[in-house]
């Protein structure tokens, strides 16, 4: 019977790897965004300063950016570290495809990656400013691979399956894949804060951006209890880790409502 030892969570953010000072590489694609989704309503950019004036000029100054990317890198570390610590034997990575990995062709609401071997590329494209800078966190520059826990992976979608969630499975990266491996919110994790040096692991693959099939949320909560219970009842281990790659409010922040959901998650509160 397997324990879960270790739970962790971070952001997948390209300004966690960007230089402070070229965090505004990425504003002429935000002035451009005419579609800024903010508290159910979507701005032009604009139109979106005027609805949250009078802004955040007093928050965005160089020194105030250098500090909190090193509250960032440290935090990042101390994972990294902790991670080290507890030593857990597999993992289980739960994160979400930004047509990175499937396309309009095929997109899964969720997918349990079941493959023995786990391919980590760079993947650049010159019509992404602020976003290639960031890449190197991503993965080395020569591309690694990882092991994968096909039998963990099999064992998750037997249980879950049990359960009555219909799963897809996938066990390469598919044909013609655009970043030709893992979704970087998983290469973050594996090059960044477990520095290439991973146990076997699953990731689950969340659609989380493109319509029609969305996990809800409700699905969500019910899939992590399952999950939960399909570690638990695996032989295979007896120490697992799960990680989760994401973040809060995305692309516009919202802090009022992150916080209120980082309260919910610290008190329990899933209404």
């Amino acid at each position: 019977m397997a324990d879960i030892v270790l739970g962790i969570g971070s952001s997948h953010g390209p300004l966690l790897s960007t230089p402070p000072e070229q965090w505004d590489l990425r504003a002429k694609a935000d002035r451009a965004n005419k579609s800024h989704w903010f508290r159910g309503r979507s701005y032009d950019y604009e139109s979106l300063l005027q609805a949250r004036a009078p802004g955040f000029a007093d928050e965005i100054g160089v020194e105030k950016r250098r500090a909190r990317f090193m509250q960032c890198r440290s935090a990042l570390e101390a994972l990294g570290r902790k991670f080290n610590e507890v030593a857990p034997e597999a993992v289980v990575i739960l994160g979400n495809d930004q047509r990175e990995f499937f396309n309009a062709g095929l997109t899964p609401a969720i997918t349990v990656y079941r493959g023995a071997q786990i391919s980590n590329v760079q993947h650049l494209n010159e019509d992404q400013p602020g976003l290639n800078i960031a890449e190197p966190a991503n993965s080395p520059e020569e591309g690694a691979t990882y092991p994968g826990a096909t039998d963990l992976a099999d064992h998750i979608l037997r249980s879950l399956a049990d359960e009555d969630f219909d799963l897809a499975q996938s066990e390469q990266t598919p044909s013609g894949a655009p970043r030709g491996g893992i979704p970087h919110a998983y290469g973050f994790f594996y090059h960044t804060i477990l520095q290439d040096q991973t146990p076997p692991s699953v990731p689950i693959i969340l659609n989380v951006h493109f319509p029609h099939n969305t996990p809800k949320l409700h699905r969500c909560l019910e899939l992590g209890r399952a999950l939960y219970r399909a570690i638990a009842s695996y032989q295979g281990f007896s120490r697992v880790a799960l990680m989760a790659s994401g973040g809060l409010t995305h692309f516009v922040i919202d802090e009022e409502f992150d916080h209120r959901v980082i309260d919910a998650m610290r008190g329990g509160d899933e209404d």
